[in-house]
């Protein structure tokens, strides 16, 4: 394990399997001050409290239904079967909120999270109003579930979203950045909270491991470099540098939960492409999306 990647269970606190970033998180990542994650699993009629802080916050079901109480009322997260089933509702609590997530059935959330200052107001966005990206082509075609970016969801500092890959196929290229604020690029820490699956259509064995890979390296003088193997539960974070690709391994498909946030003014993901590789983009004008998207329930 390094400053920037967290196993499963590597950053637990209690209920949590995982917390990082945020206000009551008790591990501390020097240099990262911008983005949060926590991950639980509830049992049936289990639930569990966020006091409130000076941080916004989207509650986003990863597998199965869940309540949020936020502000005095009750919204109901219809969710869905995995995190592979296409978008789910969720709920945008806003800065110095409290709220508590219960689940009737039981299941796994993440509550992405950036520390913030304006104030919005609570908003339920349902999986109808979300809108679904078929991004790249061939075998770099991936789906986006945009909930929580600056054209859907008013907020303060961080733009959330989730993406799922093919099993074979790599996203988050051609490698890019966005560690600086200039002209056509911000400067934004990145959450990858990741799960995997064997693949739709793949034979029952009694014994599968599905794994996912992603590299994150240097674009100036300041050291990075990771190349790691993912699991359902697992962290990459990307302070700066070169990110990319997410790797879907061939058998397995690959789901991550992207958290961004930075310093900048402006709440706008803007990158440069590694010049090396971001002429790849050029090829996706002859070839075709994916026939195995877009994953629905």
């Amino acid at each position: 394990m390094s400053d920037w990647v967290y196993p499963v269970g590597t950053a637990a606190d209690g209920a949590w399997q995982t917390s990082l970033g945020a206000a009551d998180s008790p591990t501390a990542i020097p240099g990262w001050s911008h983005t949060g994650i926590k991950v639980a699993e509830l049992a049936p009629g289990a639930s569990l409290s966020l006091p409130a802080a000076a941080e916004e916050r989207i509650i986003v079901p990863l597998q199965g239904a869940f309540t949020a109480t936020a502000a005095g009322l009750d919204h109901e997260l219809s969710g869905r079967a995995s995190a592979f089933q296409g978008p789910t509702d969720v709920l945008y609590t806003g800065i110095d909120t409290a709220v508590t997530i219960s689940s009737a059935t039981g299941g796994r959330f993440a509550v992405a999270l950036a520390p913030a200052k304006a104030a919005y107001p609570v908003r339920l966005i349902t999986a109808a109003e979300i809108p679904l990206e078929l991004r790249g082509a061939g075998n770099c075609s991936r789906q986006v579930h945009n909930f929580g970016t600056p054209a859907v969801l008013e907020a303060d500092r961080f733009i959330v979203c989730e993406v799922i890959t093919p099993a074979g196929n790599w996203s988050s290229y051609p490698p890019h950045k966005h560690d600086e604020e200039k002209d056509g690029e911000t400067n934004l820490e990145e959450i990858y909270y990741f799960e995997t699956r064997i693949a739709q259509g793949s034979p029952e064995l009694p014994s599968t491991d599905p794994i996912g890979y992603a590299r994150v390296y240097a674009s100036d003088e300041r050291p990075i470099d990771v190349t790691t193997e993912v699991r359902t539960g697992d962290v990459v974070l990307v302070p700066y540098g070169w990110h990319g690709p997410a790797m879907a391994a061939p058998g397995y498909d690959l789901y991550y939960l992207n958290v961004m946030a930075g310093p900048g003014r402006v709440r706008e993901w803007l990158i440069s492409d590694d010049p090396h590789h971001g002429w790849v983009r050029t090829t996706w004008d002859q070839a075709s999306i994916d026939p195995r998207l877009p994953f629905t329930a």
